[in-house]
């Protein structure tokens, strides 16, 4: 009789299309199911862009009240589920919120309760970032295990010493590094399918969110063409402020130098498509896209927001949110002309980053927490 897998229950929150949401398809695509078998709780009683695949591949999916239309309800749910299937691994991906679901779960009985952080704050975010200083305190009073995509997430919700002794798993952003090689014909056949020729193209890839700095992103796009005309802004995300964003766009007469892209299945295609990846974030737990980008080896010139952990190549270039947009644009224009692209596989599976040797390591932690049990 075949052995049943461990089933482990993630809590996501609301689905984004992002981060997050896109590093755990990475694993569960690549995870052996049957050994661990995850099933999600989503925020929001809508589809989503993964539901379809989640279930084909024998995930089971659980819609929650959104957290912030009722913490209480939502919570009550989460306990629900968790009692009636009786999950005893549940696995928070909900920064410092994880505290209300992890509650939640330890009422129910289950015996392994991991938060998982992924995140930092910011002065700009002032409601949010209450929100997240008057819950770290608590960060650490329901779940069993902590995790963190970095050392630096780490540090900010669990605290050093707690990091430093150990007790913090850190998970990785980890990507399919095969599916991510620079290859010179997949460049040129996606910069076609987006009407590109010999523009020189800055990209930015992340949701639109005040975090990820889009207005400053647009000021730093106008001071490059003023010295460089033939140039062209691809942004690939959506979010609350993709409307400010095109109103800002279209006030500067940029219009018809910058293309939207939407929320992409491809950006393992479009990273390669840009010269430059453009990404300065007030604040990042990891910035994945930043280990996307290196995997293709495309320079991305990146603010002090970004985990030093994350600038492993020389693909990587650092600047400050002080330095003013002209500086930036220099620093960018600095690569308009072509490069040499050198493969980096070596160096991001020595860093963690490959999705085949990390889910084989993430399935051996579950296997390893079931055990304790």
């Amino acid at each position: 009789m075949e052995k049943e897998p461990i089933r482990v229950l993630r809590i996501m929150g609301p689905v984004v299309s992002g981060g997050v949401d896109i590093i755990t398809m990475n694993y569960y695509r690549s995870i052996e199911k049957e050994k661990v078998q995850l099933d999600f709780i989503f925020d929001g009683f809508h589809d989503t862009p993964i539901d379809e695949e989640i279930k084909e591949m024998g995930g089971k999916i659980y819609k929650v009240t959104p957290y912030n239309t009722s913490i209480w309800k939502s919570m009550k749910q989460v306990y629900q589920i968790v009692k009636e299937n009786n999950y005893q691994i549940v696995h928070s991906h909900m920064n410092a919120l994880s505290v209300f679901p992890l509650c939640a779960a330890k009422l129910a009985g289950a015996k392994v309760r991991i938060a998982s952080n992924h995140s930092t704050a910011t002065k700009g975010e002032t409601k949010k970032t209450i929100v997240k200083y008057l819950l770290r305190p608590f960060a650490k009073l329901f779940p069993t295990h902590y995790a963190a995509c970095s050392q630096h997430a780490g540090y900010w919700l669990f605290g050093k010493k707690t990091c430093d002794s150990g007790k913090v798993s850190f998970i990785k952003n980890a990507i399919d590094l095969n599916k991510y090689k620079f290859d010179k014909d997949v460049r040129s056949n996606a910069r076609r399918d987006l009407n590109i020729t010999d523009q020189f193209v800055i990209g930015h890839v992340g949701r639109f969110a005040y975090q990820k700095n889009h207005k400053f992103v647009v000021e730093v796009f106008e001071e490059i063409c003023k010295q460089h005309s033939n140039s062209v802004l691809l942004l690939a995300g959506n979010g609350p402020l993709k409307t400010e964003i095109k109103n800002l766009i279209e006030d500067k007469g940029l219009s018809d130098k910058v293309k939207f892209l939407g929320v992409r299945k491809d950006i393992h295609k479009i990273m390669q498509v840009f010269d430059v990846f453009l990404f300065p974030s007030f604040y990042e737990g990891l910035g994945n896209v930043i280990t996307e980008a290196q995997a293709v080896s495309t320079v991305s010139v990146v603010s002090e927001g970004i985990p030093d952990e994350v600038r492993f190549t020389e693909y990587v270039v650092g600047m400050n949110l002080n330095q003013s947009a002209n500086e930036w644009a220099q620093v960018v224009l600095n690569y308009k002309e072509e490069y040499t692209r050198r493969d980096t596989k070596v160096d991001m599976r020595k860093n963690g980053y490959d999705i085949e040797l990390a889910s084989k390591k993430l399935v051996n932690y579950y296997m390893d927490l079931n055990q304790s049990i």
